[in-house]
């Protein structure tokens, strides 16, 4: 019997979400990835180099019905789903009365909705079969908010799922389930539009991180079997408080 997990990774086109699959299908394991477009997802197929381990399914993920058929998706061809990394995010910082309408749509859309429907999937599969991992990509700003970066809307969205985390990880404990967060700090990833010149100084580390950091700590905490309700912060150290 294969050994390989399945696992389903929202905003797997690009960023954060291709170096998880890229590293996860290098290890043996299964990804169904979901993006916007098709072509999108093509095009990560692609670049991935396995056809056999990464199917995607397209579409929004703020809309339940994608939500569910990626869980179908994965049940369908490879009869089993492992862990959920919920990484698709947009970031938006700005003056907290600079928000307009779309903004906070657009997030409360992205961020909030494409964690609760993807998780509510897991969390039926997985306490139905005894076991798995959901994973939530957060912000470590949420966290340690910085008077460099304006961003008090996401902060309230992430901050909101850092705590849904440790809810979820008790509401599911006894199912076998495990409910964890990374909350990165700046990472050099399209997130950020490559614009990161000048941003170590976010971090006393006084650098960016690297997207294999944030790969390192996602597969501590789906390699880990006794670790839940945890936000792990990878950020150079920037939660730690004030440094200059």
């Amino acid at each position: 019997m294969s050994t390989a997990r399945t696992i389903v990774i929202t905003g797997a086109s690009s960023g954060l979400g291709f170096a998880l699959a890229k590293a996860l299908i290098e290890r043996g394991d299964n990804v169904v990835g979901n993006a916007r477009t098709q072509a999108r997802l093509d095009q990560a197929a692609i670049e991935l180099g396995n056809p056999a381990a990464f199917v995607g399914v397209a579409g929004d993920i703020a809309d339940a019905s994608t939500a569910q058929r990626l869980f179908d998706t994965a049940l369908q061809v490879f009869g089993r789903v492992d862990i959920l990394v919920n990484n698709a995010g947009i970031f938006i910082p700005k003056p907290f009365t600079d928000y307009t309408e779309q903004d906070i749509d657009a997030l409360f859309a992205t961020n909030l909705k494409g964690f609760i429907y993807p998780s509510q999937a897991a969390a039926k599969t997985m306490s139905a079969q005894g076991h798995g991992h959901i994973v939530a990509i957060t912000a470590s700003v949420a966290m340690q908010p910085n008077v460099r970066v304006p961003a008090a809307l996401p902060i309230l969205v992430k901050g909101g799922l850092n705590q849904a985390v440790r809810g979820l990880a008790l509401e599911l404990a006894g199912s076998g389930v495990q409910v964890n967060a990374v909350a990165p700090g700046i990472i050099e990833t399209p997130l950020h539009n490559n614009d990161v010149a000048g941003l170590g100084i976010l971090s006393p580390s006084g650098r960016t991180g690297k997207p294999q950091d944030i790969v390192d700590a996602v597969l501590y905490l789906t390699d880990a079997r006794f670790v839940s309700g945890v936000v792990l912060p990878v950020d150079g150290g920037s939660t730690a408080g004030t440094w200059h």
